[in-house]
């Protein structure tokens, strides 16, 4: 059992493939010092992240993957899955070991995982854009939180920068902590204290936080959306499967 420690991060990652084949030392396991770890262990070794040498792995990537395949592999790092760490270097490894590589070979176990993963990485970020919900604060900021099964944030920025050019906004994951801030011109990861994302938690921002016109479409949203339903008629198994549950605390309509 050969066993990689690294910090947790995507150039982590990939100096653990500079360094694997460096060294010769090719691991079966790819965790952080905060991972529960394997009971026996023959060889461990403390990858260090190295720009440079991350740099240079994914330079030799690009030559050998399509623009496809390198998007593929982000989604699935965004993924968070426990696997992901090892599924990715087996990948890059048959792509670089390989002479033609192996990107579109779907009899590939890893090909065709990488390939499930992506797919629902990019559905949930499409949920997202669909469902954001954002309420505009007393200081004039539209403030969205959300929770996500994975970490897309990074994927919906330009969709939002886009369409709410001209906006202050803010899209919060209250799972990971943290935030995409919008100034009107350029986009900055935020964080809040555990004391505010208990409350963001939520889904509400409290009145005192919104803005009155905000507090007013509100109730205005939330009563047309009752007068209109027609209670014989609600089908929740439908409305989850068009409308995922987890969503539901961050609409309106549905508090």
């Amino acid at each position: 059992m050969i066993l990689f420690i690294y910090d947790k991060t995507f150039d982590g990652l990939l100096s653990c493939l500079f360094f694997a084949y460096e060294q010769k030392k090719f691991p079966n396991c790819i965790l952080s010092e905060s991972d529960q770890k394997p009971l026996f262990i023959d060889e461990q070794y403390h990858i260090i992240t190295e720009k440079e040498k991350s740099l240079r792995v994914w330079k030799a990537l690009e030559k050998k993957l399509s623009k496809i395949a390198q998007n593929m592999m982000l989604s699935v790092w965004l993924s968070e899955l426990p696997e992901t760490e090892m599924l990715l270097f087996r990948y890059i490894r048959k792509n670089i070991d390989h002479p033609q590589g192996i990107e579109m070979n779907f009899g590939d176990d890893d090909v065709l995982r990488i390939k499930e993963i992506a797919q629902k990485v990019a559905k949930e970020a499409e949920q997202l854009r669909q469902f954001v919900r954002f309420q505009e604060t007393a200081d004039g900021i539209y403030f969205a939180p959300v929770t996500t099964r994975y970490n897309v944030l990074s994927l919906i920025i330009s969709h939002f920068k886009e369409r709410y050019a001209n906006q202050q906004w803010i899209i919060y994951d209250t799972k990971r902590n943290i935030g995409l801030y919008y100034d009107t011109r350029i986009v900055q990861e935020i964080s809040f204290s555990q004391k505010d994302l208990s409350k963001l938690k939520l889904g509400k921002l409290s009145d005192e936080k919104l803005s009155e016109e905000e507090a007013f479409f509100q109730k205005m949203w939330r009563e047309y959306f009752k007068s209109t339903t027609i209670k014989e008629r609600i089908n929740l198994k439908l409305q989850r499967q068009h409308m995922p549950q987890r969503y539901w605390k961050y609409l309106t309509e549905m508090q």
